[in-house]
């Protein structure tokens, strides 16, 4: 979906409350002028800032202006210049919005020169969602160095097996040298260990060169917890709502008007600056604002004129399968979000292939009507109660497209959030597995791998930060006692057994083993989802542009398997059906139609984890 509407439309989570109201705002971060550089920073709560260049011995005032601005130019500063700003107690901090951060998040923000990269992307003007096919990637644990210019030398790859866009962890400014990227605390500055913003530029570039889309995921619901200054001098936060990080950030309360801008600057700022082809708003469910204008409603508008006529795809992670938040039109389409993860088929499809109920797996394992309700319909549940939340979810999602959801079978959360990273391959029979990866990477919905998941990366993916201390004890205690509450780690010594975040090895243990490609069963697995996406490009997505919303209609076979068909754009019907046990499902017959593809011989319609797509 382009971004393309500017109507106003309201949320669930509005009120009556007013939408903060803004003027003409300056630009967050420092500018270059003739000759030097203006410096800015809001700090409404700070009535005298000082700017200390990096190699001066006396700090220079800066000069007050409307609204808690502090503005100061400084003739012969440049590019390279580093800097700090300073309070009269003596606080010394970063800017928010550095742009780099070459000696981490409590170190000076450098002066770059945002039109020292020479772009050779004039010519691309992106790619329709329909022709989506999503590789997230972890830009430290993607390639041995971890950089920005080392995922460059894996695009080819991608390619090469049927990938059109690649997703991005978040990337902004986190403590220390190793992070999912959802602790960043300086937003707009790509993290100093994974290389320079221009390093990051020239993957955009290249990835654009071989047809490749690249999105960004960003975190607007909070801050990560060591070096984050702006409170101590901006109102960031907000106690009335709350949040499982603490208090919200500031988006409907007195002084949010600036706030809401930092952040919608912010995303303008990766499309403009560094050509992203659209952005994932991580957990928006936690973005809590009360004012008439919701945040989520804003960031599209704004994004439609950074983004001067090229297509823009936004994508968002809501817990609540609220179809509002993509603010539907007359047509059923979304209209500002393109389309949000679809967490109801990862889970029916995970809970059939490992047998796991702890936990959320609980009101999936054994219920394989609401896995056909994922996949037909989108949500599993549209406003029903969900036992383990105590509480009905969702909203109805039928009457969207099914490319307004994003599918899997792994990504960083689910194989990250296990207490030992493991991947699905690890807990899983193989023919279940590739029964799985069958369905998803062939469904109408858009599919979405995670790294290294094409050829079975024997490495796992454990969470992992580099915080100090005493943050890196309270985090590694932390973890260790939350899953205190699984019955497989009741014994303390098994909790022990649970790999520490912050240990170098944790994040080593990541990095994903290119060499094992050459090898089996890696090569058989990569052979199989090259097979897959193939077939995806040459059956599915020709057939995917213009479909409409109830499209997906299911049937429950018997207790483990399933018939599921879709009438898609051309009128063609598309159909699936599943076995999704270890033994044979006595109701699955021979199909009818143009067999594409089958997880087991043609021959054996009832076979143990079967599945067959057929087109009629």
């Amino acid at each position: 979906m382009t971004v393309a509407s500017t109507k106003s439309a309201s949320t669930k989570s509005a009120s009556t409350a007013p939408a903060p109201a803004v003027g003409r705002l300056p630009r967050f971060g420092p500018q270059l002028v003739d000759g030097g550089v203006l410096f800015r920073l809001w700090a409404p709560k700070r009535p005298r800032v000082l700017l200390r260049l990096e190699g001066d011995s006396v700090a220079r005032a800066m000069r007050q202006a409307d609204d808690g601005w502090h503005l100061l130019e400084v003739p012969g500063a440049g590019p390279g210049s580093r800097y700090w700003f300073e309070f009269e107690d003596g606080l010394r901090v970063p800017d928010p919005a550095s742009r780099f951060q070459p000696l981490d998040v409590h170190g000076p923000s450098e002066v770059i020169d945002p039109q020292r990269y020479r772009w050779r992307d004039q010519h691309w003007r992106g790619r329709p969602w329909h022709e989506a096919v999503i590789y997230e990637i972890h830009i430290g644990a993607f390639t041995a160095a971890g950089t920005f210019q080392a995922a460059i030398e894996r695009l080819d790859h991608l390619v090469e097996l049927g990938v059109t866009a690649i997703e991005l962890m978040p990337v902004a400014e986190f403590p220390g040298q190793r992070n999912w990227g959802y602790d960043g605390v300086l937003l707009f500055a790509p993290d100093a260990s994974y290389g320079h913003p221009d390093d990051l530029k020239a993957l955009v570039d290249a990835a654009h060169a071989r047809g490749l889309m690249v999105l960004l995921d960003v975190v607007y619901n909070h801050f990560g917890p060591d070096g984050n200054y702006l409170a101590a001098y901006a109102p960031l936060f907000n106690d009335r709502h709350h949040t499982p990080w603490g208090a919200a950030v500031n988006y409907d309360g007195e002084g949010a008007a600036l706030v809401r801008e930092f952040m919608l600057q912010n995303a303008a700022f990766w499309i403009e600056e560094f050509h992203f082809d659209g952005l994932r708003l991580d957990a928006v469910h936690a973005i809590k604002d009360d004012s008439a204008n919701h945040l989520l409603a804003e960031i599209p508008a704004r994004l439609q004129r950074a983004a001067n006529g090229r297509p823009i795809h936004l994508i968002i992670e809501n817990e609540e399968n609220e179809v509002s938040r993509l603010l539907r039109g007359d047509s059923g389409n979304p209209v500002y979000y393109t389309a949000q993860w679809n967490d109801d088929v990862h889970h029916g499809l995970h809970t059939a292939a490992t047998g796991e109920y702890a936990g959320y797996y609980h009101d999936y394992a054994g219920d394989t009507a609401k896995l056909g309700r994922a996949l037909a319909e989108g949500f599993a549940f549209q406003g029903e109660l969900m036992a383990y939340r105590g509480v009905p979810r969702g909203e109805p999602s039928a009457a969207l497209p099914p490319t307004a959801f994003v599918a899997f079978i792994q990504n960083h959360d689910q194989i990250g959030n296990r207490a030992f990273g493991e991947r699905l391959t690890a807990i899983a029979p193989a023919a279940a597995v590739r029964a799985l990866a069958g369905i998803y990477l062939l469904l109408p919905q858009i599919p979405m791998l995670f790294m290294g998941e094409e050829f079975d990366a024997p490495s796992p993916f454990p969470f992992f930060c580099d915080f100090q201390e005493p943050l890196a004890s309270a985090v590694r205690d932390g973890r260790r006692a939350e899953f205190g509450r699984f019955p497989e780690f009741a014994d303390p010594q098994q909790r022990e057994l649970i790999p520490d975040p912050g240990a170098p090895e944790t994040f080593a243990s990541a990095k994903l083993d290119w060499t094992a490609l050459a090898h089996e069963p890696h090569a058989q697995w990569l052979a199989l989802y090259r097979q897959l996406l193939e077939l995806r490009h040459r059956e599915i997505i020709p057939r995917l542009c213009g479909i409409k919303g109830h499209a997906g209609r299911f049937e429950l076979l018997e207790p483990a398997a399933l018939r599921v068909d879709w009438r898609m754009a051309d009128d063609s019907r598309l159909t699936l059906l599943a076995n999704l046990k270890n033994e044979p499902a006595a109701t699955i017959s021979a199909p009818t139609g143009r067999v594409i593809w089958c997880a087991q011989p043609r021959e054996q319609p009832s076979a143990p984890w079967q599945v067959i797509w057929t087109l009629s």
